[in-house]
């Protein structure tokens, strides 16, 4: 009797010790993000204690908003908006999870209530080791850890939250996310390695974390740095003042995307922009005249064929 009461008091100090560091977060202590992660064990057998997976999307969230990503002091309303859905799929043996984790991201728009998404992207490669309470860390100069399959939970979410500052940062400055990129393609090189990790190599796919970094950083994809900052500084944070101005400067940068992608067919880096872009960009040509509108569909139609229809639809 004596020892289970000494074991549920212990437990119960880690939870508590977990919430705590939780509200921290929140806090004074929260840094560049604002971030929300959801850890979803819709799938995973009944047979394992799913409040495991509160406690892990209690340090993720943690993890992400209480860590110093960059050397900027950022204030309360600069914080970066974004959410990481992590989607168990089942356990590969104990304690071994096989996920996927959908990215979104979001900047404010210049004058505007409006928030444009810089990034919404589904890494179906995340498997994982976890038991509960187990530490959260992240060292960048040791990626890999001492267990493979616990350092790439966290290597996975260091990896997409270096991705999203470089677009942030980019989409302010004219390759302002370099450093960022940089420090995810680090990531990428010093990637733990075990035969179930999968979306650090360039054989594991042709859409994987080592092919974003590769394009992202790829001297002669110059162009894709230019046509971030054009698309949300000179099109997007220009539409208060001169819509007609905006809509022709988004339209320079999806004719810089067509001419990239007939150069470069196939690449990773454009379906990663286009994605959850269709609606954004069909608000933006619906008030356009008829031939810019026309322009616009038929640009689109090429570089977003998924959503060829929608835009043709759309944009009549």
């Amino acid at each position: 009797m004596k020892s289970l009461l000494i074991s549920y008091l212990s437990k119960a100090l880690k939870i508590l010790a977990v919430i705590a560091f939780a509200c921290l977060s929140t806090g004074v202590n929260a840094q560049e993000l604002q971030a929300k992660v959801t850890v979803n064990s819709q799938r995973v057998a009944t047979t394992i204690d799913k409040k495991i997976f509160t406690t892990l999307q209690t340090q993720l969230q943690n993890f992400l908003n209480s860590r110093k990503w960059t050397k900027d002091v950022y204030q309360a309303n600069e914080k970066i908006e974004c959410a990481f859905l992590l989607n168990i799929e089942g356990a590969i043996e104990p304690n071994v999870y096989n996920a996927s984790l959908t990215i979104q991201a979001a900047r404010p728009v210049y004058n505007s209530t409006y928030k444009a998404a810089l990034i919404n992207y589904m890494d179906k490669n995340v498997t994982f080791r976890y038991t509960e309470f187990q530490p959260i860390e992240f060292n960048e100069s040791r990626v890999q850890g001492t267990d493979p399959l616990v350092s790439n939970l966290t290597a996975v979410f260091a990896y997409w939250t270096n991705v999203i500052l470089g677009f942030d940062y980019t989409s302010f400055s004219p390759k302002g996310g370099e450093e960022y990129f940089e420090k995810a393609r680090n990531i990428v090189n010093n990637a733990p390695d075990n035969r179930n990790i999968a979306g650090w190599k360039a054989f594991d796919g042709q859409r994987n974390r080592y092919w974003l970094t590769t394009n992202l950083l790829d001297a002669r994809f110059n162009v894709i740095n230019d046509v971030i900052y054009n698309y949300y500084r000179n099109g997007l944070d220009k539409m208060y003042e001169d819509e007609a101005a905006s809509r022709t400067a988004i339209l320079d940068v999806l004719t810089q995307l067509q001419n990239f992608n007939q150069e470069n067919p196939n690449t990773m880096i454009l379906q990663f922009l286009m994605e959850g872009k269709a609606q954004e960009l069909i608000n933006i040509y619906k008030k356009a005249d008829p031939s810019e509108k026309q322009r616009a569909s038929a640009i689109l139609s090429k570089i977003d064929i998924s959503n060829t229809d929608l835009y043709k639809s759309s944009l009549k």
